[in-house]
């Protein structure tokens, strides 16, 4: 059996070698702009050495929305500014982008801690939430649009982010994902193996209920899901998929009975919950013959924040 370090090395080199669709399928010109991607610091509570980068387009929006994009194993902040297009989107759109970088040698978020399933427990979520509150005191950010997104990793950190803080994030697109707590470790290991194989199953209620013990007694909005995932994910095994669509379906006190069903493109489907048309409170891409080498569709996320 591999030790979690030979696992998390061969995710990390499975990856890289893949791009994890930020390489040639991802690959865009950085923005056309004299706006740059800059490191803040000494930006609050940061417990477990986040690097913070933040992209300010030329032109922000009077009331601009704010998006924190989180990467990969063994990617960076840097690495997805480079790599995907919310940052070139930005500069078309006015909002502000917030790239968290991990500096563990895993470079992968932590997912799996108790203080990381726990609102304001401590680890990656506090400081991610910090560069939050940063980007909040220095630009007149609107409130009501805050949201995350991520890939593989960052998937999953989207899921812990919006679990954790519903009362922040209004909305997130999980690329190559799996559900809030699904990856639970107890014994200071980052890598939940029975979680990747897609051998966690919960009902929805079970799975709600993870959700809303990260957060006693909040009764707010939660905030709305897109979901994506290949069904030939070969890292983060596709009932990952179905997972994550029964848990923010139960969060949000809707059936797992789709409202709309639709083919957006060859070999893709789509479903929405809780509403038909896209701002449906859940929706979920399943990508038919697509590894976890998946690609990020910027624009489609921005669509549905």
């Amino acid at each position: 059996m591999l030790s979690r370090r030979s696992r998390l090395r061969l995710l990390g080199a499975a990856l890289a070698a893949a791009g994890l669709a930020v390489g040639a399928a991802l690959a865009v010109p950085g923005p056309a702009s004299a706006a740059a991607l800059t490191e803040v610091t000494n930006f609050g509570a940061n417990p477990s050495n986040l690097r913070m980068y933040l992209y300010v387009p030329d032109t922000v929006a009077a009331r601009p929305g704010l998006l924190v994009v989180n990467h990969y194993c063994t990617g960076s902040g840097p690495a997805m500014y480079s790599g995907t297009q919310f940052a070139a989107l930005a500069d078309r759109y006015g909002y502000i982008v917030v790239y968290p970088s991990v500096t563990r040698s895993s470079k992968c978020f932590d997912v799996s801690s108790p203080q990381a399933l726990r609102r304001d427990g401590g680890s990656d979520p506090v400081g991610i939430k910090s560069m939050v509150d940063h980007v909040r005191q220095r630009y007149p950010v609107d409130s009501q649009r805050i949201f995350t997104t991520g890939t593989s990793s960052g998937a999953m950190m989207t899921n812990v982010l919006l679990g954790d803080y519903p009362d922040v994030f209004r909305a997130g697109a999980a690329f190559a994902g799996v559900p809030f707590a699904c990856f639970a470790t107890t014994n200071g290991s980052e890598w939940n193996s029975e979680c990747a194989n897609g051998q966690v199953l919960k009902t929805p209620q079970q799975w709600g209920d993870l959700v809303r013990n990260a957060y006693p007694g909040y009764t707010g909005p939660r905030p709305r899901m897109q979901i994506w995932h290949g069904t030939n994910d070969e890292t983060l095994r596709y009932p990952n998929f179905g997972e994550q669509i029964d848990q923010w379906t139960n969060v949000n006190g809707l059936s797992q009975t789709p409202a709309y069903t639709d083919s957006p493109q060859a070999g893709y489907t789509r479903t929405r919950y809780g509403g038909t048309g896209g701002t449906a409170t859940v929706e979920a891409i399943s990508m038919q013959g697509v590894t976890h080498n998946l690609p990020v569709d910027a624009a489609q996320a921005i669509r549905f924040f």
